[in-house]
């Protein structure tokens, strides 16, 4: 059975993304494990050796109330989209966000992470080292990033941004692994700006490839990636966007806010971050 690791700070931008994970879990018979990670106040017990203990003791109860009292509220969600079936556990986990990820991962046998962001200014965030920034650079399973305000809908149509690397291919296979088990189709995205060039050749070879899967090339010649890729993304009715973090100029530039062009959209859809 496929497990889902599903952070939350059970603010409303978690609680969106916790719809999307339910319904993944769903269509791929999987299990969820929501995870509350918090940490402890800085303190120093010699200045405060008498209460030292009690501060710490009243902090995790207040975080193990809050975990106790949010609960139910996510098993509602799961009973109102009739999910009951959904097998879901709990890890109420104190220390650092990142590394207790890492930990679950790794623990739970963990296949995809989902995680809530929202918008542009999140995004941002994330490549100025925030926790989620650290997440999407250091874990190694499929990350679903999903945008506040996006409701769920239906995966038919996965989109894959590519540069005909190697480590684009391994990330395709796994992109359409999972394409393969909701049963969407794969729509494969290349920009072609005037500092890349990518050999014929290479784009006949994937063809051949992957010329029994489900899985379609589109190729366009600009310099406005983002621009081209929400052209992309409208047209061709994509749900999701699969990207590689590897590339992280380009990754940075799809999503931290260019205030030269301020007429640019916001990817409004969720993105699948792969690992190669």
């Amino acid at each position: 059975m496929k497990r889902i690791l599903f952070p939350t700070d059970f603010s409303e931008v978690a609680t969106n993304a916790f719809v999307h994970a339910v319904e993944l879990a769903k269509k791929i018979q999987g299990e969820l494990i929501v995870l509350h990670s918090y940490d402890l106040p800085p303190m120093d017990d010699q200045f405060f050796p008498e209460n030292f203990t009690e501060v710490y003791e009243t902090v995790e109860l207040a975080h193990f109330d809050l975990f106790k009292d949010e609960l139910p509220k996510l098993r509602k969600i799961i009973e109102e989209h009739n999910f009951e079936d959904i097998k879901m556990t709990h890890r109420l986990m104190e220390g650092n966000f990142v590394t207790n990820i890492k930990k679950a991962i790794e623990e739970d046998a963990i296949d995809y992470l989902i995680m809530g962001t929202s918008g542009a200014t999140d995004w941002e965030a994330l490549f100025g080292g925030s926790n989620s920034g650290s997440v999407i650079l250091g874990i190694d399973v499929p990350m679903l990033c999903v945008p506040f305000g996006v409701a769920h809908k239906k995966i038919d149509t996965i989109g894959f941004v590519t540069h005909y690397k190697q480590q684009d291919k391994i990330a395709l296979h796994k992109t359409l692994d999972l394409a393969k088990i909701i049963h969407a189709k794969v729509k494969c995205l290349y920009v072609k700006t005037t500092t890349s060039e990518v050999d014929i050749e290479i784009i006949k070879e994937w063809e051949q490839t992957f010329k029994e899967q489900p899985v379609e090339y589109f190729m366009f010649q600009s310099d406005e990636i983002k621009q081209v890729t929400l052209d992309f993304i409208a047209k061709e009715k994509i749900d999701v966007l699969s990207m590689l973090t590897y590339k992280s100029g380009f990754f940075e530039g799809m999503f931290v806010a260019n205030y030269a062009k301020k007429t640019t959209e916001d990817i409004k859809i969720p993105i699948l971050v792969m690992h190669a």
